[in-house]
């Protein structure tokens, strides 16, 4: 059987960001195309989660990223 993996997700309200982690190790974040959205990638520029600032702003609008 497959183990299963967890995502983590914050969303702070005053900030105004939701963050969303897929693996739980050490990592940085870097600029994508969007002014809106930072990835966070591990030592080798594998995606290990992502960012989104300003997420009140989207409104129900499609917020659409190209992650490395």
């Amino acid at each position: 059987m497959a183990k299963k993996k967890t995502v983590k997700l914050w969303y702070d309200k005053e900030g105004d960001f939701l963050e969303v982690i897929f693996d739980n190790k050490p990592g940085y974040f870097v600029e994508t195309d969007s002014d809106q959205v930072m990835e966070k990638v591990d030592d080798k520029g594998n995606v290990i989660g992502f960012q989104v600032m300003k997420v009140s702003s989207l409104k129900g609008k499609p917020l659409e990223v190209a992650l490395v």
